[in-house]
């Protein structure tokens, strides 16, 4: 075996090998953001949630606006 070729091909594989760490790091690091994004956006949901349904009662609750009558108007003809 060529000595003089073996130490750039490990070199070599010793860069593919960091690309690699390098990689499935920033994948942890995006799994990791993408969990607390997730556990974010639950927890707006469910606040949004709760405040339309706060907001259904007070409209549930309301008066009823009285009944308009109308009258005939005087300035009109008949």
């Amino acid at each position: 075996m060529d000595t003089g070729r073996l130490e750039p091909e490990l070199d070599r594989i010793a860069l593919a090998l960091d690309r690699l760490e390098r990689a499935a790091a920033a994948r942890d690091t995006q799994l990791a953001e993408l969990t607390a994004l997730k556990a974010r956006h639950r927890r707006l949901k469910d606040t949004v949630a709760k405040e339309l349904h706060q907001l259904d009662l007070l409209l549930a609750n309301l008066p009823e606006p009285p009944a308009v009558i109308e009258t005939p108007d005087a300035a009109t003809p008949s």
